[in-house]
C-alpha cells in the first residue's frame, strides 16, 4: 500500500541519518540546530628570526646584502660605493667571481630604495646552489619615523617574499652594513613584524591540495647586524608579539560567520585570557539589560546568538597603573542592513568585526609586551545585524545605558548604536581616563580617504597627536577628520533626544558626532573609523589597527 511503502522510506531515511551522524563530524563545529561555538586560530609561521653579529659560518640557502639608500652617490649604486660600506659584501663578491658586481652593472638603477631587489646569483657549494641578491634598505640617517617605519615594513615584505618564491630556502642570512647608524635606524621590530605577516596564510576552510603554506620549507632568517644582540632580541620578540597580535585579527576578520558569531568570539576572549595573563568578564544578555545597555541590545535581538558583552583587561604585572586606558572595537559579525537591508556588498560584511578584531589583536600583543604603568580595558559589544521577528524596525526608539533616546531611521546604522553602550561602559562604569573606539563604521569615510587610511575624529588635540604619532610609528595609516559642532543639528530627532542617522552628506561625520554623545564631556575620547584599510579585495584582512593600538596604548605615560 502507500502507506506502508511510505514508512518503509521514512524508516530507510532513518536509518541514513544515524549513518551519516556516526561518520561525519559537523562542520567548522555548528550543526542545523546548533551554532558554531569555537573559532579556531592561525598559528605564527614556524620559521625563526634571529640577529647576530657575526657571519654564520653555514652559508644559507639564500643570502641577502642589505644597502642603505644613503650609501649610495646620488641615487646611483655603484660597486664600489657598495664595497666600501660593506667589505663582507666585497669579501662575498670575490666568492662568487664578482657576481655582486655584475648585478649592479646589469641594473644601474638599482638605488638601495626600501624593499627593491636585484636579481638572483647563483653559486654551487656543496652539491647545492646558494642564492645571493642585493636589497634596498632605504634611508639610514635623517628620515622621518614615518619614513622609517615604512623603510622596515618593506625590508620585512621583500624578505618574506624571495623567502616564498625563491624555491628550495630552507634558511635565510641578511647581511646589514656594519655601519651601527644603519641598524639603529632601521626598525628591526617592523622588520620582524611584517615578515611574519606576509607568511600569514588562512588555510581554516581549505582541504587538502588547495592549502597555502607559503616559504613551506623556510626553517630560519638570520640576520647580521651591528647591534648588541640582547637589544636586536628584544627588537624581535616584541616584533613577534606583534605578529600573533596581526594574525588573530586577520583570523576574525577573515572568519565567515557561520564560524565567527558572538558566541565563537566570547570564547576566544576566554581563550585569550586562558593564554595569557589578561582578566575577562563576559556579560550575557542578562547582565547587559541590568546595566540599561537597551542600545546595544535593539540590535541584538536579531542575532541567532545571545548577545555577549566583552570586557578584557591588561593590568602590569608590578600592579602600578598610572593610566587606565578604553579601547572600544565595534563586534558586528556580520551586518545584512537589518530591515534596511544591503543591496550590495554583503558579502563583504564579515570584516564589519574589524574593530573588534584590532582590539583583540593589540590585547593579544599588549600581554606579551607586558608594558608597565598602564591598565587596558578592551570593550567588544558582539552581536551581529540580522532580520527576524524580534529584530528592530526603523522606527524604534532604543535607550542607551546613559539614558539617552535613540530614533532608529536606518538599521543599517547599528554599529554606532552598539558602540553607544560599550562607550558609556568604559566610560562611567569602568572609569577609563582616555578612550579611542575602532569601527567600520561608515562608507563615506571610504569615499573620502580611500582604502589605505582610516579617519581620526577627535576634540582632543592631544590625544589626536599621539593617534598621529602611533600611526607614524606603526605604519597604520590615519588622517585626522573635523567633527563642526553645526553638523550636530542633523542628528536632531522629532520624537527623540537623537536619530541615528544625519543626512546623505558628511556621513562620517555625523556618525562620530553620534557617538560623542556616549562619552563624558571634557574626557579625551577619539573614534577611528577603519571601514577602508581593514580589507584587502586581493588579499583579504589586512589586520589594520592591532598595531595603531599597541603603540598607542605602550606610548601612554
Amino acid at each position: 500500500s502507500i502507506q506502508s511503502t511510505l514508512e518503509a522510506s521514512q524508516e530507510t531515511t532513518r536509518n541514513n541519518q544515524t549513518t551519516m551522524s556516526t561518520t561525519k563530524a559537523p562542520p567548522f563545529g555548528w550543526t542545523f540546530d546548533k551554532p558554531c561555538e569555537e573559532m579556531e586560530w592561525t598559528p605564527l609561521h614556524t620559521a625563526s628570526f634571529e640577529a647576530v653579529t657575526t657571519l654564520p659560518s653555514d652559508e644559507a640557502d639564500l643570502t641577502i646584502i642589505g644597502i642603505s639608500q644613503s650609501a649610495t652617490a646620488k641615487d646611483e649604486m655603484t660597486a664600489a660605493n657598495l664595497f666600501a660600506t660593506n667589505a663582507t659584501a666585497q669579501e662575498l663578491d670575490g666568492k662568487l667571481g664578482g657576481g655582486l658586481s655584475a648585478l649592479i652593472a646589469d641594473d644601474p638603477s638599482f638605488s638601495g630604495k626600501a624593499g627593491a631587489c636585484s636579481s638572483v646569483v647563483q653559486s654551487m657549494e656543496g652539491g647545492k646552489f646558494q642564492k645571493y641578491l642585493l636589497l634596498g634598505l632605504g634611508q639610514s640617517e635623517k628620515a622621518e619615523t614615518a619614513t622609517k617605519t615604512s623603510d622596515a615594513c618593506k625590508v620585512g615584505s621583500a624578505i618574506a617574499k624571495n623567502c616564498k618564491d625563491i624555491k628550495g630556502v630552507q634558511t635565510c642570512t641578511v647581511i646589514l652594513p656594519p655601519d651601527p647608524t644603519v641598524t639603529s635606524n632601521l626598525d628591526t621590530e617592523h622588520v620582524v613584524s611584517t615578515f611574519y605577516s606576509d607568511l600569514y596564510s588562512d588555510n581554516r576552510y581549505r582541504t587538502g591540495e588547495s592549502k597555502k603554506f607559503p616559504a613551506k620549507g623556510l626553517k630560519g632568517v638570520t640576520i647580521v647586524m651591528a647591534d648588541d644582540d640582547n637589544t636586536a632580541a628584544s627588537s624581535i620578540q616584541r616584533g613577534k608579539a606583534m605578529a600573533e597580535g596581526i594574525y588573530l585579527s586577520k583570523d576574525i576578520v577573515n572568519a565567515p560567520h557561520n564560524v565567527l558569531n558572538s558566541l565563537s568570539l566570547a570564547n576566544s576572549a576566554k581563550r585569550l585570557a586562558d593564554e595569557t595573563d589578561l582578566t575577562t568578564t563576559i556579560l550575557d544578555k542578562d547582565a547587559c539589560e541590568a546595566r540599561g545597555m537597551g542600545s546595544y541590545l535593539g540590535v541584538a535581538r536579531g542575532s541567532e546568538t545571545d548577545p555577549y558583552f566583552i570586557h578584557m583587561v591588561y593590568t602590569p604585572k608590578d600592579g602600578v597603573v598610572k593610566r587606565k586606558l578604553g579601547v572600544v572595537g565595534k563586534g558586528l559579525l556580520f551586518d545584512t542592513g537589518g530591515y534596511n537591508i544591503k543591496t550590495a556588498m554583503m558579502e563583504l560584511m564579515k570584516f564589519d568585526c574589524g574593530g573588534a578584531a584590532a582590539v583583540f589583536g593589540a590585547a593579544k600583543a599588549i600581554a606579551a609586551l607586558a608594558p608597565a604603568g598602564i591598565e587596558v580595558h578592551f570593550c567588544v559589544a558582539a552581536c551581529e545585524n540580522m532580520i527576524n521577528a524580534k529584530a528592530y524596525v526603523p522606527s524604534d526608539i532604543l535607550v542607551a545605558s546613559n539614558g539617552k533616546t535613540i530614533e532608529v531611521l536606518n538599521t543599517d546604522a547599528e554599529g554606532r548604536l552598539t558602540l553607544a553602550d560599550a562607550l558609556v561602559y568604559a566610560d562611567q562604569e569602568v572609569g577609563c581616563d582616555k578612550i579611542i573606539e575602532l569601527s567600520t563604521l561608515t562608507g563615506s569615510c571610504i569615499i573620502a580617504l580611500g582604502k589605505k587610511y582610516a579617519g581620526v575624529f577627535s576634540k582632543d588635540d592631544d590625544l589626536a597627536n599621539e593617534l598621529n604619532s602611533a600611526s607614524n610609528a606603526t605604519g597604520d595609516k590615519t588622517w585626522r577628520m573635523p567633527m563642526p559642532e553645526e553638523y550636530n543639528e542633523l542628528l536632531e530627532s522629532k520624537i527623540a533626544d537623537l536619530k541615528n542617522i544625519g543626512t546623505r552628506w558628511g556621513g562620517s561625520i555625523t556618525a562620530a558626532l553620534f557617538l560623542q554623545n556616549f562619552v563624558q564631556e571634557g574626557k579625551p575620547f577619539a573614534h577611528i573609523d577603519i571601514a577602508g584599510p581593514v580589507w584587502d579585495d586581493g588579499s583579504g584582512a589586512t589586520g589594520y589597527g592591532a598595531k595603531l593600538v599597541t603603540a598607542w596604548a605602550t606610548a601612554q605615560k
